[in-house]
């Protein structure tokens, strides 16, 4: 729980993840490639203060994810998002088994999502069942531009996809985290676009689809999208450190999300271990739109509360303290908000 002038906030980080991308589990020259631009994006936007080794970056470990994202970070409850990546890595990148014990042992304060890949067939909706039972999924990760053999992506609408979400939901698996953000080196910028959620939304309006990095740097074609698609959400990781380093890009950010999709549908998420939580709610719960973009109203400490933690916890059933719980929203709005600023009365 984080603190403030009065106000509490339950703290859910949506996104975070255990790694390990040391040079001996590096299969290729792509997983020095691929955990490279992650550094840049860590050492470029974060605070010098904030800012790790090298070295410390290819790999953390339980006991210090603990301490970044519980003890130190305010996190009430994580949900890890893995990336499997296995044409880079020897034993994948994100570490199921460390993840998933670290979520045995902290069951209270961590979810484990898991990943499938479409294009495994047959054989990937059997381990898809599996995966489900052992992990009790209610959520996946998607990295809809992972390389695999020949292919260099798929997407949400190809005909495989669409028989791996009837399995989750015949699974109960609900909540479907798709990476749509900044390309990778080396994967390919295409494969990210956010086009094909407009798709799977429109099929599976019994699904979340909750577009991680909300869409980067395809911000208005994806609030577009999540505008007349109820089932779409905007994950905040990869947008939340430009509160440093670029405020007025980040209150924009923030404008158009509030503006299209409403403070019901976004979530926080410090993308754990490229940033580390503590200084992005500390920034988040600070920031505020400069006034003198008049065009977007302020953001309320209510809605501040939603983004960093309500919204995420009633998609994942996180008992959240009955002094922290805000209302229930309305069913969830489509099209673009009123014009008028909410921080001003209308008659």
């Amino acid at each position: 729980m984080y603190q403030k002038d009065g106000e509490s906030y339950f703290i859910v980080d949506a996104h975070v993840a255990l790694w390990d991308a040391r040079p001996e589990n590096q299969r290729n020259i792509h997983g020095k490639q691929f955990i490279d631009c992650f550094y840049d994006y860590h050492a470029n936007l974060s605070p010098a203060s904030e800012k790790w080794p090298y070295e410390e970056y290819l790999y953390q470990g339980g006991e210090r994810f603990i301490k970044d994202v519980f003890t130190d970070g305010y996190v009430d409850h994580a949900i890890f998002q893995p990336a499997h990546l296995g044409e880079f890595y020897k034993t994948g990148f994100g570490q199921t088994e460390e993840a998933f014990a670290l979520t045995q042992a902290n069951s209270g304060r961590l979810t484990y999502n898991h990943n499938f890949d479409p294009r495994n067939g047959e054989a990937g909706l059997d381990q898809l069942r599996a995966d489900a039972e052992r992990f009790n999924l209610k959520g996946v990760k998607l990295y809809t531009a992972e390389w695999h053999g020949d292919s260099r992506g798929y997407k949400l609408n190809d005909p495989w996809t669409y028989r791996y979400f009837e399995l989750c939901r015949e699974l109960g698996i609900r909540n479907i985290h798709v990476h749509k953000g900044p390309t990778i080196r080396p994967l390919d910028r295409d494969a990210f676009d956010v086009a094909d959620v407009d798709h799977a939304a429109t099929d599976f309006t019994d699904l979340n689809f909750i577009v991680e990095h909300v869409g980067l740097p395809r911000l208005e074609d994806f609030c577009w999208i999540a505008t007349q698609e109820p089932n779409v959400h905007g994950g905040l990781a990869v947008a939340m450190p430009f509160m440093h380093t670029r405020p007025r890009y980040f209150a924009q950010i923030m404008g158009e999300l509030l503006y299209w999709i409403g403070e019901d549908r976004i979530q926080f998420s410090s993308d754990y271990a490229i940033w580390t939580p503590r200084w992005l709610v500390e920034a988040f719960v600070d920031f505020q739109i400069p006034e003198d973009m008049t065009e977007y109203a302020p953001i309320t400490i209510e809605q501040k509360r939603k983004i960093l933690g309500l919204n995420a916890a009633k998609m994942y059933d996180i008992p959240v303290p009955v002094e922290l719980q805000l209302p229930n929203a309305n069913e969830r709005a489509t099209g673009p908000r009123q014009p008028e600023r909410a921080d001003l009365e209308t008659v």
